[in-house]
């Protein structure tokens, strides 16, 4: 799954009520300038890429993938950087970060640990976090661990049980045009891998990628702005050993790898930060998933987005962004003054 409302009002964010909030300016004579920085944090021996900015309290985020990179989320989230100071990272073996030798180094344990490096070694003090798709799966395992570190929780388009996602995958299958259906299980019994030339060996092929990623995701993936340079051969220039490791090498629509462990379920009542969960009404991951986490999360708040995918923040980036600044700041909000 490589990457990733009516707004809905049942103790959640109502959107359509607000004022938007990129509209809003405390000095609207004065230019705001929000200058980036970039650097490295050594988590444990693993070096892991940064890029903050943006004024105010901080707000980390972790992307999907897993293997993906924090890129996809630019230029999308970038209003939120007018309320908060945005800390983006790419986790180990993806984008910037460092990649490891041994594969069986990337495991969402690891990686909540090199999370909480990042605000240790940044001296961010208590953050909000934001997960989206695998992201999310990374933010709640760092929330059961560390949430005394957590202001706000903030779980965009994820699961928090692989069980229950690889039934989302067969009843996705099952959806399918019957022929899309037959020719990507006949390339999944084929075998996926050491396939091609050399350099194509240790990645999917080229049929395979078109058929999932281009074909049987994309209406799930964009639904009210499909991406006109989205490309699924593209899509798959990632860190294809930590794909592997965590997903799994029988193709996209089960999750066989390391990433089996995830069962957060009867754990999330622990959870008592306070939780925002948005999904896409189109959402590849079933947005029944998040409303199981919503009421399974006490005092959590949920916004399924009408005509949206999994890339909600591109689907419909304005009600994204007012959703996830009201649940941050309210008061602020509702005064109609961004907090800087």
């Amino acid at each position: 799954m490589k990457i990733t409302i009516a707004i809905a009002c049942l103790s959640l964010l109502c959107v359509r009520a607000a004022v938007p909030l990129h509209a809003q300016s405390s000095d609207s004579s004065v230019p705001a300038d929000y200058p980036m920085h970039e650097g490295f944090v050594d988590a444990h021996g693993v070096m892991i890429y940064y890029m903050t900015v943006g004024r105010g309290a901080p707000l980390l985020i972790v992307h999907g993938g897993p293997g993906a990179s924090h890129d996809y989320f630019l230029p999308y989230l970038l209003p939120l950087a007018r309320h908060n100071k945005l800390v983006f990272i790419d986790e180990r073996g993806s984008g910037k970060s460092e990649k490891l030798d041994d594969p069986s180094g990337y495991t969402v344990e690891k990686m909540v640990e090199d999370v909480e490096a990042v605000r240790q070694g940044l001296a961010l003090g208590k953050i909000s976090l934001l997960g989206h798709s695998y992201g999310g799966v990374l933010a709640q395992a760092y929330a059961l661990k560390y949430q005394n570190n957590l202001t706000h929780l903030i779980l965009a388009s994820t699961f928090p049980s692989t069980s229950q996602m690889n039934q989302v995958f067969v009843r996705m299958k099952k959806k399918m045009d019957p022929e899309l259906r037959a020719r990507i299980e006949t390339l999944e019994k084929a075998g996926l891998f050491g396939k091609g030339k050399d350099y194509q060996k240790d990645r999917y092929p080229d049929d395979y990628m078109i058929a999932a990623w281009g074909e049987a995701y994309f209406p799930y993936v964009y639904h009210n702005r499909p991406d006109p340079n989205y490309d699924p051969i593209q899509n798959g220039v990632m860190s294809w050993d930590l794909y592997r490791e965590m997903w799994g090498s029988d193709g996209e629509f089960v999750i066989d790898g390391n990433l089996k462990s995830v069962e957060y379920v009867d754990r999330l009542r622990t959870i008592h930060v306070p939780t925002l969960l948005i999904v896409g009404g189109d959402d590849e991951v079933d947005p029944s998933l998040s409303q199981e986490m919503h009421e399974k999360i006490a005092g959590s708040q949920i916004a399924i987005m009408p005509d949206s995918g999994h890339m909600t923040f591109v689907d419909q980036p304005e009600k994204f962004n007012d959703t996830v600044t009201l649940f941050l700041h309210p008061y602020h909000a509702k005064a109609g003054q961004p907090k800087n």
